[in-house]
């Protein structure tokens, strides 16, 4: 489901968005928080309901390892690091399957061995959740969560907003606005409508205007036509715009989205086209991405 379709603007987030701020002004947090993880779990298994599944145990067992870690006492640093190599290491085995497992097979095959595998598709956001998992368990590790609501963590790992293509979020930037769920201003709301509609005036009258046309500068190319440099300089700009306004509206109406609810996102994408060097060009492009290899 993604968020400049009608199933989303038109049943999605409106249903939502009535259920979690009814539960909210009848002061039921707890029953507002799980709404919003039910709703999240569906926006994930609408794509493939058998990509949930997998979803569901991550988020098991990585609060069964968040727990292992807070039940460890710091004066046991052998086992608390024990853990958290267990943790990471699970994370990533379960990444690097559905990310690699297909390529190392190929080039298994080209030396002449016959490995046949059903060719994997890659989960939606499978990056993203991972390392934000990640990110929590190294903070548990750390000592800073001293405590973690089931709730507040399957939330925290599959917030539909940010579910897809991030921002990647440490805990103390959104836990403590979960904790806070019976609380928003209608100014709140409004600024999220707004950006909202930013994101998606950019995703739908931008990037997509300009997909067409890159689409066919692009198939001519690859067909073999000879294109003039003024249609190939076009086409690359275009494609170029293309880009930056798929990603730039796609940050805005996650982060639109996320206020709707009184939850306020890290800014993700921060003018890359501004950047005075390749190096600031990706640390603008995807800043939590940045900031999670750069932790």
């Amino acid at each position: 489901m993604l968020f400049n379709s009608y199933p989303f603007i038109l049943l999605f987030l409106p249903t939502i968005l009535v259920v979690y701020h009814g539960l909210r002004h009848l002061e039921r947090r707890r029953a507002a928080i799980g709404a919003l993880v039910v709703a999240s779990l569906f926006f994930y298994g609408w794509w493939n309901p058998i990509y949930l599944l997998l979803l569901v145990v991550l988020i098991l067992v990585n609060y069964a390892a968040v727990q292992w870690l807070l039940r460890l006492p710091l004066t046991s640093p052998g086992m608390r690091k024990l853990a958290l190599v267990v943790g990471v290491a699970g994370n990533l085995m379960v990444l690097g399957y559905f990310k690699y497992a297909n390529f190392f097979i190929d080039n298994v095959n080209a030396l002449g061995l016959a490995v046949n595998l059903a060719p994997i598709v890659l989960p939606l956001g499978i990056s993203f959740f991972t390392f934000q998992k990640i990110a929590l368990l190294v903070d548990t590790y750390q000592g800073k969560v001293k405590t973690l609501d089931f709730l507040d963590f399957a939330l925290f790992v599959c917030f539909f907003p940010q579910l897809i293509a991030g921002p990647i979020v440490h805990h103390a930037e959104v836990m403590p606005q979960f904790r806070r769920a019976g609380s928003m201003d209608i100014e709140t709301f409004a600024q999220g409508c707004a950006i909202f509609a930013i994101g998606l005036f950019k995703k739908v009258m931008l990037a997509d205007s300009l997909a067409g046309y890159v689409k066919l500068t692009f198939d001519a190319a690859g067909a073999g036509t000879a294109l003039s440099g003024a249609a190939a300089w076009s086409g690359v700009l275009a494609y170029t715009l293309q880009l930056y306004f798929d990603f730039s509206g796609y940050s805005d109406m996650a982060v639109g989205a996320a206020l709707l609810f009184g939850i306020k996102l890290p800014l993700n994408f921060a003018s890359p086209y501004q950047a005075d060097s390749i190096i600031d060009f990706w640390r603008r492009w995807h800043r939590t991405v940045w900031r999670f290899l750069r932790e």
